[in-house]
């Protein structure tokens, strides 16, 4: 099973409730994941499934902000920023931005995503270089009767999601589904 990376792809001390940021303000989901046309991503996929030694590349482009506020990105993803990062389905990462913080997205009426913030304040590296003060999100969902998919996403701040990782757990059993990192980065504007 694969995930798609999260822009629909496809961040500050661990103990801290509320990660200051510059200026002095508690942390805000927008801080996580800046969305403005031309942003760029590119994430080197690492599954598990792929030939060892040839990671994938995938670019994800911001290409315009819509009259309803989301961001269309070149990989037909729809991304917008208000009291959560969400796209037109579910909430990515919502605030407080704290260890324990926790929301649900309901996609269906069988199939809901269970969200909590499970690190704050983590260094996390990737192609792209060290990215410290990055919030760590686990999502978790009912894949079916006996499989529980648990995708972990680490937003930087100032970047947006820098490593992103899928498990499929079944029969006590944790198999890698999808791993990808960030390659490199370039910020929109305004």
């Amino acid at each position: 099973m694969r995930a798609p990376i999260a822009l629909t792809l496809l961040a500050a001390l661990a103990a801290c409730a509320h990660p200051p940021m510059a200026g002095g303000g508690a942390a805000r989901p927008a801080d996580f994941y800046p969305l403005a046309g031309g942003a760029e991503w590119t994430w080197e996929d690492q599954s598990p499934q792929l030939p060892a030694g040839r990671p994938a590349l995938r670019t994800v482009r911001v290409l315009e902000r819509g009259p309803d506020g989301f961001f269309r990105d070149s990989a037909r993803g729809e991304l917008r920023v208000g009291t959560c990062v969400e796209d037109r389905s579910r909430s990515l990462l919502c605030g407080p931005i704290a260890v324990g913080t926790r929301w649900s997205s309901v996609l269906t009426p069988t199939s809901t995503e269970n969200y909590e913030i499970v690190a704050v304040g983590e260094r996390v590296e990737t192609p792209a270089g060290r990215f410290d003060g990055c919030v760590r999100v686990r999502a978790n969902m009912r894949a079916s009767a006996d499989t529980e998919l648990i995708n972990e996403t680490s937003y930087a701040p100032g970047v947006g999601p820098v490593r992103i990782e899928v498990v499929a757990v079944g029969d006590g059993k944790a198999v890698p589904q999808f791993r990808a990192l960030l390659r490199a980065h370039r910020p929109g504007s305004p």
